[in-house]
């Protein structure tokens, strides 16, 4: 049936209601009557009532939710920042890409990678702001005085008459400087290996972009677009365990 076929944001009583509208009936009764007054013929009498209903009720259908809606770069750092600007811009490209397509399967399969895109784009979201989380947190970490303390300690000791009590408490104080560190040092690790890594798959979301203009200007059947739907397939769930790998190494870097 064409309702199975509505998206659906669109099977609501809303749309019912956007239908039904009595204002939407009487625009289209009026765009009929403005066309009987000029002189038109019958035909184009239609199209003008037609035309007028479905402007009004276009006005009243409920939208469908933005996929990149809540993503805002501007919260982040300028490195993370750019990287979720790079991928907004190439999700816009591929829209343009799919607004220009003529209607049949191959729009239809560039519309279902569109969705694995915006994928691809919340999870290019997550990770900057993840990575961007975890830089903050290190810069709050004076990792320089962290060492120096810990050179001072261990070049003073627990001292010649420490008790059992002083020579514990030493060790646990080098233990909880040393853990500082490493804990400073495996955040900053990971942030750059994320950094490294986001950049690489923004590379290739464009590369993807890019291959999606071209088959969509040559593409004969939906068949043409497999590889491009299978790298983009790819590409996603690359990100994905990014992501996963980040939230994994922020839990173990939390005290």
């Amino acid at each position: 049936m064409a309702i199975d076929r509505l998206p659906e944001h669109l099977k609501s009583r809303r749309t019912a209601e956007a239908i039904m509208a009595p204002s939407a009936i009487l625009a289209g009764g009026a765009g009929a009557s403005a066309a009987i007054l000029v002189g038109l013929g019958l035909l184009p009498v239609i199209v003008a009532g037609l035309a007028a209903y479905g402007a009004l009720v276009a006005l009243r259908l409920p939208r469908g939710p933005r996929p990149t809606a809540g993503i805002d770069p501007k919260t982040l750092s300028e490195t993370w920042r750019r990287f979720v600007e790079e991928a907004l811009e190439a999700r816009r490209r591929f829209d343009d890409v799919l607004r220009t397509a003529s209607p049949g399967p191959v729009r239809d399969r560039l519309a279902d990678i569109g969705s694995r895109l915006d994928t691809g784009v919340k999870e290019c979201w997550r990770i900057a702001r993840r990575g961007d989380a975890m830089e903050d947190g290190l810069a709050t970490l004076d990792v320089q005085e962290v060492r120096a303390d810990l050179v001072d300690l261990q070049r003073t000791g627990p001292g010649p008459t420490a008790s059992e009590r002083d020579e514990a408490a030493y060790r646990s104080t080098v233990e909880a400087l040393e853990s500082q560190i490493a804990t400073a040092e495996r955040i900053r690790s990971v942030a750059a290996d994320a950094r490294a890594r986001l950049r690489l798959l923004d590379a290739r979301l464009d590369e993807a972009v890019a291959r999606a203009v071209e088959l969509s200007l040559k593409a004969g059947d939906a068949a043409d677009l497999a590889g491009l739907g299978s790298d983009v397939d790819s590409l996603v769930d690359d990100m994905e365990a990014l992501r996963q790998g980040l939230e994994e190494a922020s839990q173990a870097s939390s005290p």
